[in-house]
Formats: structure tokens, C-alpha cells, sequence
């Protein structure tokens, strides 16, 4: 088996150069390190990583809490960092909250038991005192979808007040006055500030809000049929709904279409997100583009250069601003 001085030998290069290099030093050359990576792939040399994890106090792997392990927008986040990551050298340590406080409590003491450098939070249930508490402690954090007073440096956020609004608008813009709509979780700041937005919407237009216009469903498809069923009995003759995010909108259009309805003749839905599967459903659904894989791309690239002293490719930016996709299911009165 190789060994580092097989290594420092065959590089010409001291011990010292080839530890910088193992550890991700960015103070080496580019032809220093091709040098020692070279000499390591022909002798086979593997390094000692609990070795290379107690000499340079990093473990070169970084937490990530979400809250699901699966759907388009978390598997979209997910790939993204660790892409990122990975292309300079990362793991990434991948863990769920499933948006209870208890349980992202324990799942990131169980991110910071691995020694994770930096943690990248998805955090939905627990308390914006805790990530400041977390932030104060020294563990290098960020906090991605959900703006945290006195931690802007720390979150990457989409304005969801405005991107609410904006799929209103797009709603009103078309002729709509009578628009129902499905949030999200309440408790939830994204939720929220989404309802938030709609609500704008309609008071600068003139439209009067009403409280049985709105059903509270929890972002998964199935509550979106079944907000759908409850508004056509509390608010009927609507001629256009607003989803907060695009599971629930497809989830809709499913309950829509085995009521009769056709999408976008008599019925127009909006979605948020626009996530991948948007754009295969039948009519392609009109929603209001949610950047995550932006925001994943720019919270690795904090890590890296905050963390690992790797200079990011693009600018460091904290607010993302949404956009309004239009495909085929909104149409005009």
C-alpha cells in the first residue's frame, strides 16, 4: 500500500504540499496540485480520512436538512448542492425534518454528532430564535426559503408575499374576479406570505376577500383534490384557482376534471414552484417560477467560499425574485 512519502517522493513536492492538497487548501497551484493528484491516481494512494479529518479539523462534508426526501423540490435541492458540492470535493450528509420541530431538532444535533463543516437548513417547524441561537454557536449555517431577522447574510429566499401576488395578478389580469385558493400550511412563513400576496392582489384590484374562498391545504397533491371538492361546496362559481405550490395544483386539476370542469375554458388554476413535472401536465400548468435550484446553487457556493476558502463563481445573492411561467391553464373571461 502507497504511503504520503511515496506520494511527497513521486510529486517532488514536500509532505506539507501534499497534505494542503488532500485537505482542500486552496493555496496551491494548480499545477502543484494536478502534480500530487497525479502521483497519488498512479501509485493508488488513498487517503486516511478520519486521519485527514482530526490534521486539518474538517471533515469535508456538509449537512443538509430538508424537509421530504422526495418530490420535485427537494429532489431538485438535493441534486443541486450536491452537485455543487461535490465538484469541489464535498460530501454532502442528507437528513429530514418532515416539518415537525421535535424532529429537525433531532435531525440536525444528528448533522452536528458527524461533524458536519456547515449546515445547509430547509428548517420549517423549528423557531427563528433557535437558527440564531445555532448561527451564535460558530457552526457555519444557512437557511435556505425562509427569511430569519438578523441572519439576512445567512438566508437565500424567494419573496413569496411577491410571488403570491404576482399569481393572483396573472389570475385578475385575465378577466377573473371570483378566485378561490389553496395555501399551504399556515404556520408555515412561505404559506403565509403567499396567502399574504393573493390578498394584495385582490384588494388593489378592488375584489373583496373572502374567508370561504380560502381552503388551508399541507403542499402535497392529495390536499389540493380535496380543497378543490371543499371550495366548489363553500365558494362555487369560481372561475380561477390559485395553488400555493404545483402538487397542489395538480391534485386540482384532477378533482377539476372529474367534476367536469374543462381546464382552461371553465376553470383556470395556477400553480407555484415550477417544478419539473409543471410542464408534462395536461394542459401544462401556469405557475409562478420558485428559483430552488438557484437557491441550492448559491447556498453550496456560500459554504465553499465561507467555509472552505473557495472563491464562489458568481456573486453571493440572498433574495430571489419569482417569475410568472405562462403555459395552458390560465385562460381569459
Amino acid at each position: 500500500m502507497a504511503t504520503i512519502y511515496q506520494v511527497s517522493e513521486a510529486a517532488g513536492v514536500s509532505l506539507a504540499t501534499v497534505s494542503r492538497v488532500m485537505n482542500g487548501n486552496a493555496k496551491v497551484s494548480e499545477r502543484t496540485r494536478k502534480k500530487v493528484e497525479d502521483a497519488m491516481a498512479s501509485l493508488g494512494y488513498q487517503p486516511n480520512a478520519i486521519a485527514q479529518s482530526l490534521a486539518s479539523n474538517r471533515t469535508n462534508s456538509v449537512g443538509l436538512l430538508v424537509s421530504e426526501l422526495h418530490g420535485s423540490y427537494f429532489g431538485d435541492l438535493m441534486s443541486t448542492v450536491e452537485h455543487v458540492l461535490k465538484q469541489n470535493g464535498k460530501h454532502v450528509i442528507i437528513t429530514a425534518g418532515h416539518v415537525d420541530e421535535k424532529r429537525e431538532h433531532e435531525a440536525i444535533e444528528f448533522l452536528k454528532s458527524r461533524r458536519c463543516d456547515a449546515l445547509i437548513l430547509h428548517a420549517e417547524a423549528v423557531s427563528d430564535d433557535y437558527l440564531k441561537t445555532l448561527v451564535d454557536s460558530k457552526i457555519p449555517v444557512v437557511v435556505i426559503n425562509r427569511k430569519v431577522d438578523a441572519l439576512d447574510e445567512n438566508c437565500f429566499v424567494v419573496d413569496n408575499e411577491r410571488g403570491g401576488y404576482m399569481a393572483t395578478k396573472a389570475a385578475i389580469d385575465a378577466g377573473h374576479k371570483k378566485i378561490a385558493y389553496i395555501s399551504g400550511p399556515l404556520f408555515k412563513k412561505d404559506a403565509s406570505d403567499r396567502l399574504a400576496g393573493h390578498k394584495r392582489a385582490l384588494q388593489e384590484a378592488g375584489v373583496t376577500f373572502r374567508e370561504n374562498s380560502v381552503f388551508e391545504g399541507d403542499f402535497h397533491e392529495s390536499s389540493g383534490q380535496e380543497g378543490m371538492q371543499h371550495l366548489q361546496r363553500t365558494f362555487s362559481d369560481f372561475t380561477a384557482l390559485v395553488c400555493a405550490n404545483d402538487e397542489m395544483a395538480s391534485g386540482a386539476m384532477t378533482a377539476a376534471r372529474e367534476a367536469g370542469f374543462d381546464i382552461p375554458s371553465q376553470l383556470s388554476i395556477i400553480g407555484f414552484d415550477n417544478v419539473l413535472f409543471s410542464r408534462y401536465l395536461y394542459p401544462k400548468l401556469t405557475t409562478i417560477n420558485n428559483p430552488i435550484h438557484a437557491m441550492g446553487e448559491m447556498a453550496a457556493y456560500w459554504v465553499l467560499q465561507h467555509v472552505y476558502d473557495i472563491k464562489s463563481p458568481i456573486p453571493i445573492e440572498h433574495l430571489f425574485e419569482p417569475e410568472v411561467v405562462n403555459r395552458d391553464t390560465l385562460g381569459k373571461l
